[in-house]
This record gives structure tokens, sequence and C-alpha cells, in this order.
């Protein structure tokens, strides 16, 4: 479809100038001999210079015109809209090509004429030919399915429902940004098997492969009117070797057992097009598994290491440094550089899985895995390129990446972009190509960080047999000898044997790099003990050791972590996920505040199905695990003082006690519907309620309900009110502590409720305020001071509010009340203290944390019903600044008690961080907090400790 060779070509030093007038004066001539109405219209200065300026960008756009005449008129107009789409009559299949290829000619002439005229960027070009080739899909497939629908009927299921063709759009048209001249990836597919039922009955996979190949001939075919798209079907299962159509079983049979990396690149960007979308669109969401993985997934570099080791090869057999696709610098290198950033990430960022390239270019600079100016780079690269490959084939609508060689098409397409000539674009395009290697190439290389030394290598890769234990003495191991005893059990293990080669090189040398990191670590025996455990149980999973061997700075910060925690090394080697938070460049920044938990919370049970709760539970359980271990390094590190992380992990556990209550509450609805009027809440007490909450510690909580005791619930399964909120409360002690993949969400006791053990598990809020008043214990009164409502009915939480307010504000003897808390501190001294003479234990010891609560919860018992300030405060600190401000704690000794509160506190969190019990060793510093909490015991009245010879 191109125009005929002009004998009179100007030798390639023809001037800009003269090549215009020739190119413009010639497609002005061919068109104005078509028609007198062309004729007539090319009397219009404006639209000669126009058809002039797409002249000298595309032989195609005149040859178009000067076969469709009337298209002119149309692209005369201010701003021309879309071609009108063909009718393909059923009675006329013969005409149907026809019919296609004019469409998409005098379509793709538009876009043309709008792109060279600068009325579209390149986005909307690229959109521009994906709407076209969706259109043409669109109308073929209709009137082939007409047609077989005469011959054979419609294909049915076993239930006898109709089934359509799904006709996924995979590359750039899954993407929605086609090239100008590209052919269409398809993948043919159809949601269950059965057989038509019509005269000629067909199996529903020879009539979806019939059907599938008479669609891809109406499009394919070379006619006299050209082709309409080329279709490419090799990126079905299994290539030209697989069957035409599959069912959706099928597919997810072969994407189970045969899947290749490759092919998750392809399958990332695809998407229904045409036929049945909505149940390709469905059934493409059962295949995100398979495309994106549920953990940071390094895996995914080494297939595209492999991928670009074929690209290359290729490029240099057939000679394609000119190739601005899979050329150096192409556009290909941006797509597998974002593609493999999005496979990496995406199974845990949803953000990330976008099918546009552009949008997910943005998304990945948002999560702040491409840096902003480098993205801006890649951008703009990317649009410069499409545009570029989008001007080569609007030359004569070939299907072509090369740049051209003829030094006449160069200058064509040099002048068309705006450049003064061949070499300007040129240069301009090398410095283009030169930006994207150089940020695919720092993508792609592997093992950047400091290389283990030799010995240890070698020593690595003598187990179990040779290697000598002196090496890894002189690398810094203190007990060489049980190091090296440990290293050799874990070589000759049977989950090191029975790795694959592949798996065996990255272990080999991901160890000696560990080997080298822990020997520089404070710990060395215990960063080995650890990273052997560690080791153990991920060496099955590949996507773990990828991520160590990939990204040296995950692998020196892991040892780090591992040498000085305990407890996070045992999350890690339970929950290999938290691999990931490694490499979260988050976890060096600010900690998110309640609402982002409370954000994520949510996101993580709205992104799984409604019909699978377990699936919600493992990603809230997921979510709280990454969470508590960005927390648990922010307190290692020391980026903030322990009352913050307690802070914030009493406002995680709300965030999850919320999200949890409204999965509980959807369940008993849909079992017993719902109970009108009524209201249910959740109360904190202890730690959870003081905003005080240590790594693994449990949650004391306490549930009311408000309701017509008379009231039945709606459902197909009514409950009374009693019994219906019986039911909710065991259900949300039940989600907390069920065991998922991810580990239980929280440990929970209920025994600081009404009557303990003993009574019902949720008290109505009239039982509740009946037995504050009558019947509770002093040292219930002292729980009741931290307490606070975290989930739940939100005008039950102000009664409970008022409630609390009334127990805590009445009026008390302060001497029986001092007898009181001094009788059960004392009891709980004599019963619960740990300490020795070597070591003081920091929760129950004199002068500890439990004393300077008890000394707090007094005081407000004994000063609330003058001062209503002390009602608000729950958290320690706060509640000393409150009994300060009423004047009954002298400033001095508020503030040496926020001091020791402080000091405790961090010790503490550091025992459990190590999982050590909270028994420390005297320093000066704990012995200045114990002494400020004595001195304020004394000041205030109280003596805490149990009289010599009794039981307290």
């Amino acid at each position: 479809m191109s125009l005929p060779p002009d004998d009179a070509a100007a030798t390639p030093s023809a001037s800009p100038a003269v090549l215009r007038e020739r190119i413009g004066a010639r497609a002005l001539a061919t068109l104005g001999a078509t028609s007198p109405q062309v004729e007539l219209l090319l009397e219009d200065p404006g639209l000669r210079e126009r058809i002039a300026r797409v002249a000298l960008a595309s032989d195609f756009a005149i040859e178009t015109l000067r076969r469709q005449p009337a298209l002119l008129a149309h692209l005369a107009a201010a701003d021309p809209g879309p071609w009108p789409e063909p009718e393909l009559d059923p009675g006329q299949p013969l005409a149907w090509p026809t019919l296609l290829r004019l469409y998409r000619t005098a379509e793709s002439t538009r876009l043309v004429w709008r792109d060279v005229l600068g009325l579209d960027d390149v986005d909307a070009t690229l959109a521009g030919s994906t709407r076209l080739a969706e259109s043409c899909l669109r109308l073929a497939l209709a009137a082939v399915e007409g047609e077989f629908a005469e011959r054979h009927g419609v294909v049915r299921d076993a239930d006898g429902r109709a089934q359509r063709l799904v006709v996924f759009g995979l590359g750039k048209l899954g993407g929605g940004e086609l090239n100008f001249s590209s052919d269409v990836d398809l993948v043919y597919a159809y949601p269950h098997d059965g057989e038509s039922d019509g005269r000629r009955t067909l199996a529903a996979e020879d009539y979806f492969a019939r059907l599938g190949q008479r669609l891809a001939k109406l499009l394919d075919e070379a006619t006299a009117d050209g082709f309409c798209h080329r279709v490419d079907l090799r990126l079905r299962p299994f290539g030209n070797a697989g069957r035409v159509a599959w069912s959706f079983a099928a597919m997810d049979q072969y994407f189970q057992r045969e899947g290749r990396d490759w092919e998750r690149y392809a399958w990332l960007k695809a998407r229904a097009v045409a036929g049945d979308t909505a149940a390709g669109e469905a059934w493409l969401e059962t295949l995100r598994p398979f495309v994106y993985r549920r953990y940071l997934d390094y895996t995914a570099l080494d297939g595209l290491r492999t991928m670009k080791a074929a690209i290359v090869a290729e490029v240099q057999r057939r000679d394609m440094a000119d190739d601005l696709k899979r050329g150096p610098g192409g556009i290909r290198e941006i797509e597998f550089l974002v593609q493999s950033l999005q496979l990496i990430r995406g199974g845990r960022e949803p953000e990330l899985r976008g099918r546009r390239l552009l949008p997910a270019l943005g998304a990945l600079v948002a999560a702040g895995q491409i840096a902003p100016d480098h993205g801006r780079d890649l951008e703009d690269a990317y649009r410069y390129l499409r545009r570029l490959e989008n001007r080569v084939q609007m030359l004569r609508d070939a299907q072509t990446h090369a740049l051209p060689a003829d030094a006449e098409d160069r200058s064509r397409v040099a002048l068309a972009l705006g450049y003064d000539d061949w070499d300007a674009l040129a240069r301009a395009l090398a410095r283009c190509r030169a930006q994207v290697s150089a940020e695919f190439d720092a993508l792609l290389v592997p093992r950047r960080g400091e290389a283990a030394p030799d010995a240890l290598e070698s020593y690595w890769r003598g187990l179990p047999e040779a290697g000598q234990a002196q090496v890894l003495a002189d690398a810094g191991f203190g007990d060489a000898e049980g190091a090296d005893a440990s290293l050799r059990d874990f070589a000759r293990g049977n989950g090191v044997r029975a790795l694959s080669d592949a798996a065996r090189k990255r272990l080999d040398r991901v160890v000696p790099a560990l080997l080298a990191a822990a020997a520089r670590s404070a710990q060395p025996e215990a960063a080995l003990r650890r990273l052997l455990g560690l080791l153990q149980a991920i060496l099955r999973r590949a996507s773990y050791l990828a991520l160590l061997d990939e990204q040296p700075s995950a692998l020196a910060r892991l040892v780090d972590v591992l040498a000085r925690s305990a407890l996070l090394a045992e999350r890690i080697a339970s929950y290999p996920l938290l691999l990931d938070e490694l490499l979260d460049a988050r976890v060096a920044g600010t900690m998110p505040d309640e609402a982002a938990m409370r954000a994520a919370c949510v996101a993580a049970v709205k992104a799984q199905d409604e019909g699978d709760p377990e699936a919600a539970l493992r990603a809230l359980n997921e979510v709280r695990q990454a969470l508590s271990f960005r927390i648990a390094l922010a307190a290692l590190d020391r980026r903030q003082p322990a009352e913050d992380s307690a802070r914030q992990l009493a406002a995680l556990a709300d965030a999850v006690v919320d999200e949890v209550l409204r999965m509980a509450e959807a369940e008993v609805l849909a079992a017993h519907g719902a109970l009108p009027g009524g209201r249910f809440a959740v109360i904190g007490y202890g730690s959870l309620g003081g905003r005080e909450l240590g790594f693994g510690s449990d949650l004391d909580l306490v549930f009311l309900y408000d309701a017509d005791p008379s009231a039945v619930s709606e459902g197909r399964r009514p409950l009374e009110a009693s019994r219906w909120y019986a039911r909710l409360a065991q259900k949300v002690v039940a989600l907390l502590g069920a065991v998922t993949s991810a580990g239980r969400l929280y440990e929970t006791d209920m025994r600081l409720r009404p009557d303990g053990g003993k009574s019902l598990l949720v008290s109505t809020l009239s039982s509740y305020e009946d037995y504050q008043r009558q019947r509770a214990w002093t040292w219930e009164h002292q729980a009741l001071v931290r307490a606070r409502p975290v989930a739940g009915d939100a005008s039950l939480r102000e009664a409970f509010e008022r409630v609390r307010a009334q127990t805590l504000g009445r009026h008390r003897d302060v001497p029986a009340l001092a007898g009181d808390v001094m009788h059960m501190r004392r009891r709980m001294r004599a019963e619960l203290d740990r300490s020795d003479a070597a070591r003081f234990d920091l929760k129950q010891g004199a002068g500890g944390l439990v004393d300077l609560e008890f000394l707090v919860q007094f005081g407000v018992l004994a000063q609330a019903s003058a001062h209503a300030g002390l009602l608000q405060p729950r958290d320690t600190p706060a509640l000393l600044d409150a009994l300060a401000a009423c004047g009954w704690l002298a400033p001095d000794i508020a503030r040496s008690l926020h001091a020791a509160h402080a000091v405790l506190l961090d010790v503490g969190l550091a025992c459990t961080l190590d999982r050590r019990p909270r028994l420390a060793a005297p320093t000066e510093a704990i012995a200045q907090a114990r002494a400020a909490v004595d001195e304020a015991l004394r000041a205030c009245g109280l003596d805490f400790e149990p009289a010599a010879g009794s039981d307290a």
C-alpha cells in the first residue's frame, strides 16, 4: 500500500526544503486526481499544508486517501473523530474482509493525521491503535459467531448454559499501548467444556478452535485490500504445538504444572479483549498467584536474564543494533525493567499490578522502587522510543522496529519529527538509549555486595567432608569447633542434598557471604545458629534464597538483625515473608500512625474474596506481622523510645481487633441474621488498654452488649440476644487465636471480666455497671483505670466511658483504699517477684513497673472524685502528668517517675527482643529508676514490702 517510487527521487543530499516540497507536491497531485470533490477541497491552503506535512511522514496515509477519497473530507475537520465502524452483513460474508480492511486503513490514517499534526500525543496514538484493534476483533468475532451459530449452534456446558469464546489480548494489546502497525498477540479460551446444540454438533474444544481460526483468518489473511491485523497465537500454552483454544480448567492445569518464567511476563499484561470478557477477567483473577507471588520474588530476575541473553544473541546474530524494540537501550529493556519490578513486588503490593507500562512505572516510583528522577527519565525515554517506532511504521504501514536504512526515508522521519536532519535525530536517540541501557543493566547486575572471602567460600564448598574449622576461627568465630560442627550437620542434611542444581548454586553463593557477615557481627555464634535455622526453613523456597543472593543489602541487614534479636530470628524463620520487610524502604523511615495501620488492615481484608475468611485472616496476619516487625526493627535500632513502640503495638492491636470484629459480625449475621437495636463493644484492659503492649503480649479483653432481652435475630437460625452476642464474642476470640500460615493474631485473656472465669463471656452493660458499683474488688477498679474501648458500637463505647467515669470518680475512704492496694501488691510481690541476688525483675520486683502502676492507680482512685482530669488518660506517662497537674504528685517526683518508666520499659523491651526473661542485671540507670519509684511510694504513704515471715 505504498506510493510508487518517484524516478526523480532526490539524492540523499537534497535539502530539507526541497524534500518537503517534492513529497508534498507529489501527494497533492495524486489526491487531486482522485475526484472533483477532493480537487475542490484542495483549494484550501491550510488543508494543502496539512496534507504536505502528513505526506512527509506517511506514504501509507496518502495511499489510503487516494483509495478512499471520502476520508479526506472527514479529516479536514479541525478535530476529526473516529471513522464509522462498518456493519458486517451476516448474509454477505465475502464482503467482511474488505469492509474490515477499509475500516482499519481509514482509522489508521486518521491516527497518522492526528499524530503528525499534533492533535494527539503518543499516549493517545497508542490508545487509539489499541481501540482500533479491539473494535476489529469485536466486529469480526460477532460476525463469525453468528456464522457458527447458524451452522453448529452454540456451545452449552453441562448445566445448559451458553458458552462464548474468550479472546485474551497479551503484550501491548493487553496493556492498551499497541503500536501503529503491530500484530496482536491472542490466546483463545472458553469457560467450560460441553458441546454445541446445532444440527452439526461439535465438542467445545473443536468448536472454539475452529471459531478462533476463522477469526484469525478474517483478520490476518492478505487480500487485494491488504490485511486487517496480523494475528499471533504462539503465546498460548505449548505455543504452536498446543491446541488453539483451551478451557479454563485446562489452562489452570497448564499453569500449575508447566508455566514458565517468561509466561509470567506475558500474562502480566493479559486482558480479555473480545467475547465473554467478564468471564475472562474473572479467570485472570484466578491466574494472579501464578503471575504475582505472595512474597518478594527475586527469581523473576533469573528469568529476565535468560530472556535478555536470548535477545542479545538474536540482536548480534541478525545485526539488529538499530532495532528500536529489541536493540540495546530499546523499548523492550524499559518493559522488562518495569515488569521485573512488578513481578518481584506485585504479590505484596497490589498497586504495582497494572497492565499499562507508564502507570506501572509511576506506581513503582510512588512505592520507592525507582528514584523519581530515574522514573521521569524512563518515562520520557519510553514515550520518545514509542513515538519514533510509530513514525517508522507509519511511513509504509510496515511491521518493523528497525530504523530505516534508506537515506531519504531517514531524512523524512527526522524532518517529520522536527529535527533538522537525521544526524540530529540519531544523536538524541543515542542519548536516550544509553540512559535506558544504564538503568536496565543496573537492575540485572547480580550480587553487587562485598564478596565473601575466598577462604570461607572454599571452606563451605568443601563441606561436609573437607574444610578446616581454623578458617572459621580466622574469620572471627570464637567457638570455631562448635560452628564447624553445626555447618557440617547442615551441609549433610537432606534439605541441602535435595536441592536442584540452580538452588544449590544460589546456596553456595549465599552461605559464604552469610558466614562473613556473621563473623563481623556482635555475636557471631548466635548469628550463625539463627542463620542456620532460617536457611533450613527456606531451603525449598527459591524466592528467598534469590532475595539474599540478589540483594546484598538484605543479607547484611538480616545478619545484623539475627545477631541482635532472638525474637526476630524466630519470627523470620517461622514466617520468611518477613524477609521482604528488610528490603522495604519504609522500614527505616517514619513509622506508620494509627490511621495508616488501620488502613493497612482494612485493605488486607478487602483484597481477599468475600467468601474466603481463611484468606482474609491470613492476609490480616501478614499485615500484623509486617507492621510489628517494623516496630521491632525501630526499637532494635533505637530509632524511637520504647514508650513509642509500646504505643504503636497497642494501636496495631486496636486496628486488628476492629477488623476481626467486622469479620466476626459478618459470619454471625450470615448464620443467624441481624439483631434489631443491639449494640456490642470490645473493651481493652491491661497493657492493651494502657497502650503499653509488648512484643508477643496477649490481649486482656472484656465484651459488653446492650439489647432488648426479648429480642430475637432475624435469620433462618434465630438466636436470642444473650446467645447472639455470646456467639459473636466467641467468634472474635476464635478468629484472634486461629492459627494460619502467617501465625495467629493474638492470644487473648478474658479473666478480667466481671466475676472472672466463672461468668459468661459477654456481659450486658447494665450488669457490668451493677457489678462495678456493688461487687467489684478494689483491684478490679484499679484495672479499670487503664481500661478503654477498642472496637464496636460508638454509642456503647460512650456508655462504657460513663460507667467507668462514675466508678472511678466515686468518693473513697483513702486509708482503706491504701490498705487494699498495699495488701494486693504485697501478695503479688511475694508470689510473682523473680528477682535474685544477681538480677532484678523489671515487672514484679521492688521499684519495678507494677509498683509504678499500683502507685498511679491508687492516685487515680484516691483523687478522681475531686479531679475529673484524672478520668481521661489511660497510659502511664499521661496519668503521671494528670496526677502532677492536680497536685497529688510533686513536679520533681513526676519527672523522676517519667524517667523511671522509660528506663524500665526500655530494658524490658530489649529483653523481649532477645527472648530473655525480663530479669536484668543491676545498672546505674535501673538503680535510679527503682529509687525514684520507692521515693514516690514513701511520699504517698504506700509500702509494698511483704512483712517478714508473713504470706502477705
